[in-house]
């Protein structure tokens, strides 16, 4: 019903923003990767959104990639996983590292999100097989790409200047995913 809004920043509150669009504003909720990468309040941005209807109310839901969007509606599809569970994977969890633990059937990774247990996890992985990296077209060097871009973004978005996010990513090993390789850089520049 909804796929787009453009309009401006009105309001941050993780993880609930509203967008003031033409004098409406609409409250979405997003994962933490999309509300870290939105411009200041009074700045104007363009989100995706999944629109939800339920017994006890309507639901939005926005994203700054159709990436985001196409894994939390995947991640919706599963039993047992609410909108609430589905912004937590991806708040923890980049698309390109959801997809890397999918494709690698990387348990460790999921039960690492809040509220998401082992069986949880397990099924996430056997529903997800084969849906998200067709989809993204993610490869394995993609997803380090991605990841380290995703930490360069947090970084910037921390306020830590392009030098300061540069000098941190250039120390962090290939290997970390983006929550891991954020709490790494963080810990990295708080020693400076």
């Amino acid at each position: 019903m909804i796929g787009r809004l453009t309009g401006l920043i009105a309001e941050k509150n993780p993880p609930q923003i509203v967008l003031d669009v033409n004098g409406v504003g609409y409250e979405l909720d997003v994962p933490m990767s999309t509300f870290y990468n939105l411009p200041g309040s009074g700045e104007k941005a363009t989100l995706l959104t999944h629109f939800a209807v339920r017994e006890d109310g309507h639901y939005l839901y926005g994203f700054l990639s159709e990436s985001e969007r196409f894994a939390f509606r995947q991640l919706l599809k599963i039993s047992g996983i609410g909108a609430r569970t589905a912004l937590s994977v991806l708040s923890g969890l980049s698309v390109g590292d959801l997809a890397a633990a999918v494709a690698r059937q990387e348990v460790g990774r999921l039960i690492k999100v809040p509220g998401i247990g082992k069986k949880t996890a397990e099924r996430l992985l056997l529903e997800l097989k084969g849906k998200l990296a067709d989809a993204i077209g993610s490869a394995p060097g993609v997803v380090v790409d991605d990841a380290r871009q995703d930490i360069l973004n947090a970084l910037l978005a921390l306020g830590y200047n392009d030098k300061e996010a540069a000098g941190a990513l250039k120390q962090l090993p290939a290997e970390l995913g983006t929550s891991d390789g954020i709490r790494a850089a963080l810990k990295l520049l708080s020693k400076a």
